[in-house]
C-alpha cells in the first residue's frame, strides 16, 4: 500500500469511530466545509446536513473497511474506493462499495469533498 492511499485509508477509518462521529471539531477536520454526500436514497447531502445528521446519530454497531485503493485525479486530490462492513449489536451485516473524493486543502490537511456508498448483496 503506498503512502497516500495508507493516510486516506486511515482518515477515512476515522469516519468509522463513534467519538469521531460525534465530534463537530473531529468533523470539521476530516470534512471539506465544500463537502457532499449522495446516499443510498439518492439524495444529495451537504455538509452542514450531515455534520448534524452524524452529531445526533445512535449508532449501535461497527463499522470495518477493506480492498482500498487510491486513484489521483489531480495534483491535491485523490479517489479512495474500497468495502465497508457495517455489523449491527444484533449480528446483521450491511455491505455496501463506497468512493470519496479527498483533497489537500490550503490548510496541508486531506479532506473528504465527496462521498457516495452503494448497498450490495
Amino acid at each position: 500500500m503506498d503512502d497516500l492511499t495508507a493516510h486516506l485509508k486511515e482518515l477515512e477509518e476515522k469516519l468509522f469511530e463513534p467519538s469521531v462521529r460525534a465530534s463537530r471539531e473531529m468533523l470539521t477536520a476530516l470534512l471539506s466545509r465544500d463537502f457532499r454526500e449522495i446516499g443510498s436514497s439518492g439524495r444529495l447531502y451537504t455538509f452542514d446536513v450531515v455534520v448534524s445528521a452524524l452529531l445526533a446519530e445512535k449508532r449501535t454497531g461497527t463499522s470495518r473497511g477493506e480492498h482500498f485503493e487510491t486513484q489521483r485525479l489531480a495534483e491535491r486530490v485523490a479517489l479512495l474506493t474500497y468495502r465497508a462492513i457495517y455489523t449491527d449489536a444484533d449480528g446483521s451485516e450491511r455491505r455496501t462499495l463506497r468512493s470519496s473524493i479527498w483533497r489537500l486543502e490550503e490548510d496541508g490537511h486531506w479532506r473528504m469533498l465527496f462521498h457516495q456508498g452503494t448497498v450490495i448483496a
